[in-house]
């Protein structure tokens, strides 16, 4: 049995070595990046742990203002605006073992539930071609390329709004 749960600063070395598991260097972020997170907006950084307390998933992102995210975002906390009225989501990894089983679905879920709890406007996010459907599938409507040069690959803007 999977548990979802908050992440703290004690997990901080698990984050760092889940996104290297499932990001190439060029798009993975990095430890002072998942530091700096994990101050400023610790109830939007959720971990999906085995049975023996091993991360095998998590989602995280700050709440903003604007609906799409843009580059500098991911490695400054300081665009967190508690009042803000998207809820980005910065990362969403599984370890390739625990793929196809409904993680990404169940920590997504999770993530879109704060948000709606929290009164946001929706949720924001980019990704890459091949995972459009992927979000398409949740709900997510496409709109468009997304302005940026992140790992020097094509993103494209995701927005669910409620």
């Amino acid at each position: 049995m999977l548990e979802l749960r908050r992440a703290n600063r004690e997990d901080l070395d698990e984050i760092v070595a889940l996104e290297q598991a499932c990001f190439p260097p060029e798009q993975a972020a990095d430890r002072a990046s998942f530091s700096q997170r994990l101050a400023v907006f610790p109830d939007h950084f959720l971990l999906l742990c085995s049975d023996c307390g091993a991360c095998v998933g998590m989602i995280n992102g700050a709440v903003i203002r604007e609906r799409y995210i843009l580059d500098e975002m991911y490695a400054d906390a300081g665009y967190h605006c508690a009042d803000g009225a998207f809820q980005a989501v910065y990362g969403l990894d599984v370890l390739p073992e625990y793929r196809h089983q409904g993680c990404a679905h169940r920590l997504m879920a999770a993530m879109v539930e704060l948000a709606r709890n929290e009164g946001r406007r929706g949720v924001t996010l980019t990704c890459r071609p091949e995972k459009i459907g992927f979000y398409e599938s949740m709900g997510f409507q496409e709109e468009g390329v997304a302005d940026s040069d992140h790992g020097h690959v094509v993103w494209h803007n995701m927005v669910l709004e409620f």
